[in-house]
């Protein structure tokens, strides 16, 4: 499962959030805010898509994210 860490309030987040589902990619939305683990991990990198043990940081693209899942090494 495609998992995006972000937070409300946060319009990079909604930046990353709107390619998602432009490229029409089913993906859970994890808010940060509440996870002080995830929090101190993710706080000044958000929004991170993470896939199994992969992560992509901002800034990626509709391009970055296509070949970050049909891509193990990128």
């Amino acid at each position: 499962m495609l998992i995006l860490y972000g937070t409300e309030g946060c319009h990079l987040c909604h930046d990353a959030q709107t390619l998602l589902n432009h490229l029409g990619l089913a993906w859970q939305d994890v808010d940060i805010i509440d996870h002080e683990d995830l929090l101190e991990n993710y706080g000044a990198r958000i929004p991170v898509l993470q896939l199994q043990s992969r992560e992509l940081d901002w800034p990626f693209q509709s391009q970055d994210i296509m070949r970050f899942l049909n891509d193990p090494e990128a």
